[in-house]
């Protein structure tokens, strides 16, 4: 079975997926905050209908690559319904995406802007905007289901963690699925840990405006960690490439 059989083999249950999590309601308290943010609006995007719902999945069904964020921004993501869109972050996630050959075009403003993704699939340990973007464990681990099913839809070679908490959702699951044994490996900007079957665990930091803006995160530091990502999946293109 080719790749195209195979990816449209899974479209149906990866279809399911995501309207599942849109319909998510385990949270109460994050759906009554995703709505007032939705009708209150900032007054920049007075004239959007935000999409105030649990914020799905965005890539591929099958991708080698499956990037982990923390949660949608309130302005963001809950505005757009599209992972990392319309707010500084997704400009430097995309941006960095488009130099590595995951993405069709470096912006993402909107769900219809013509953005596609390549082998790469973007999900968060939240899948709802959390009041001053910090979820809470229980919240976390409501939405830890849904990491699971999309890891298992997408099977991935390398799992990108953005921050602390997608590493530590990351080590959780990869320990389950007894992907990882021994000493855990600690987060840092880099960081690059085996799995089992040829899998990897690579951290970053996020591309958060606490990060970015005070010089922690430089675009010459994101753009190495997906340089590490593109040898890992593709070392013989990435060596022909880099020559």
């Amino acid at each position: 079975m080719n790749s195209e059989d195979r990816d449209r083999q899974l479209l149906p249950s990866w279809k399911s997926l995501q309207r599942r999590i849109g319909a998510c309601e385990s949270c109460p308290q994050l759906r009554e905050y995703c709505r007032r943010v939705g009708q209150e609006k900032r007054r920049a995007y007075a004239d959007w209908d935000y999409w105030a719902k649990p914020v799905p999945n965005f890539g591929q069904p099958r991708a080698r690559l499956l990037i982990v964020g923390l949660a949608p921004a309130a302005h963001g993501a809950n505005r757009t319904g599209r992972m990392f869109t319309g707010d500084r972050s997704g400009e430097w996630l995309y941006r960095a995406l488009h130099k590595a050959g995951f993405a069709n075009q470096p912006h993402s403003v909107s769900t219809d802007d013509g953005l596609e993704l390549t082998d790469c699939v973007i999900t968060a340990v939240c899948h709802c905007a959390p009041p001053n973007n910090k979820p809470t464990i229980e919240e976390v681990a409501n939405c830890r289901p849904w990491l699971a099913e999309t890891i298992d839809l997408a099977h991935p070679q390398v799992l990108l963690a953005l921050g602390q908490i997608a590493w530590k959702a990351l080590l959780a699951e990869t320990r389950r699925r007894a992907w990882q044994t021994g000493k855990q490996p600690k987060f840092g900007h880099g960081a690059c840990s085996p799995l089992a079957g040829g899998r990897w665990l690579v951290g970053s930091y996020h591309p958060s405006q606490q990060n970015t803006f005070t010089g922690k995160l430089t675009e010459r530091m994101f753009d190495a960690v997906f340089a590490r990502v593109r040898e890992l999946i593709d070392p013989v293109l990435f060596t022909i490439h880099s020559q």
